[in-house]
């Protein structure tokens, strides 16, 4: 099966209606957290990691401080945003932290 396509603009505006925390930069859509401590960060972080295995998608997560994480979804074999991108950031909402 293979990937999706990238999201026309409008997609896109009515995807980050529905991820108010997440904001496009370029070709990705980025979220930053802020966790209570180190362990917290590299916790959520392992759990982002089986969210995304499971999906066979995989973001670039940056862990810096010593607390946050910045998280940046795009599909690289598209070369933007798709709805796989959506659909992950989604699950990654969902995750408590």
């Amino acid at each position: 099966m293979g990937r999706p396509p990238l999201l026309s603009e409008e997609e896109l505006q009515q995807a980050l209606e529905e991820l108010p925390l997440w904001q496009r930069e370029g070709k990705s859509i980025v979220r930053e957290f802020v966790l209570p401590n180190f362990a917290a960060a590299v916790g959520f972080l392992n759990a982002i990691a089986i969210v995304a295995e499971a999906m066979d998608h995989h973001p670039d997560v940056l862990l810096y401080g010593w607390n946050k994480l910045r998280v940046m979804l795009s599909t690289h074999d598209r070369g933007g945003i798709t709805a796989l991108d959506v659909a992950l950031a989604k699950k990654i909402e969902q995750l408590r932290f």
